[in-house]
């Protein structure tokens, strides 16, 4: 009888994944959800033949050029992959895949709440009633922006972009975009196409980043770029932290040049930037833009699709 892919999962997937991955793979499960180190993932490679990480999971410098050489893919449970040098890896003959597709609706579901939840106010406006401080009201209070007829720009028009772009319809948006490249018109819908980033800062009274972290879209967002929104605009960020330059967004928002932010992603992971929570005019979340029943059990069941492939001799789908 042939013997099972020892297959290793880094961090506590789903229920139905992990029932699934079990009937394939020998599985190794991090039930705990601890965070391993760089030497614990070191030391796991030499027992398994595929690893299942989340993006918590660094495969990186020392790391990959010390794996064992059992190891024969990483299966990402994400789509971003910013934590795996990928050309390192495939030169160790180690194929990466990642989980496309499935946790677009969530994210971008996500991401229109923080945005209605900064324009609206919504911390302020929960702190308030839950501390029992709510005894006045007038025409002029909580006073916040109004999302419905404005115009949206979005950075980044691939999967999540274009759901953001469905969700902005929906409340009467003017959708306005920046892309590396111009989208079909069966997926533009109409949406206003613009090539220079710079032009598209300057309409948009909220702009929502879906773009990957990579080397030139680290602090994308500056303050040179910042000052050119309009005065009181909104910046949404549910992608990644390191596209925003957090100490100049606070400098904006502390000086009224944006009205609020809405932010469920920071360049520290875990535990965010604590300046942001003395700031009211801030709705953060802690990055759970995909953290639905739904679309975790479809990322776990994606990323087995390409084990199941891998293993048997054929090309996984998502193959990086």
């Amino acid at each position: 009888m042939t013997s099972k892919p020892v297959l290793w999962i880094t961090r506590r997937i789903s229920d139905a994944s992990i029932e699934r991955a079990k009937k394939s793979y020998d599985c190794i499960i991090n039930y705990e959800d601890r965070l391993y180190s760089a030497d614990e993932i070191i030391e796991m490679s030499s027992r398994v033949d595929a690893i299942l990480p989340c993006h918590s999971e660094v495969f990186r410098g020392d790391t990959v050029e010390k794996l064992h050489p059992r190891v024969k893919i990483i299966a990402n449970h994400s789509v971003g992959v910013d934590h795996c040098d990928i050309p390192a890896l495939k030169a160790r003959g180690i194929a990466v895949t990642n989980t496309p597709d499935v946790l677009s609706d969530a994210t971008a579901e996500l991401a229109f709440l923080l945005m209605l939840g900064a324009a609206r106010r919504a911390v302020e406006g929960d702190r308030m009633v839950r501390k029992g401080e709510w005894d006045f009201w007038s025409p002029a209070f909580m006073v916040g922006k109004q999302v419905s007829g404005s115009r949206i720009g979005i950075i980044g028009m691939g999967r999540v972009g274009q759901a953001m772009a469905r969700n902005a319809r929906g409340f009467g948006m003017e959708v306005h975009y920046h892309n590396r490249s111009r989208l079909s018109d069966d997926k533009e819908m109409g949406a206003v196409f613009h090539e220079d980033l710079d032009s598209l800062l300057g309409v948009s009274d909220f702009l929502s980043l879906h773009c990957p972290a990579t080397p030139e879209t680290t602090d994308l967002m500056n303050a040179e770029r910042i000052a050119m929104m309009p005065d009181g605009a909104v910046l949404v960020n549910s992608a990644r932290g390191a596209l925003v330059d957090e100490d100049a967004l606070i400098v904006a928002l502390e000086s009224g040049k944006l009205s609020a932010a809405g932010l469920d992603c920071f360049v520290s992971e875990p535990g965010g930037n604590p300046k942001f929570s003395k700031l009211d005019n801030v709705f953060m979340l802690p990055h759970i833009g995909s953290a639905t029943v739904t679309t975790r059990d479809a990322m776990g069941f994606r990323a087995l699709d390409n084990l199941d492939a891998f293993f048997s001799g054929n090309e996984p789908k998502d193959l990086l």
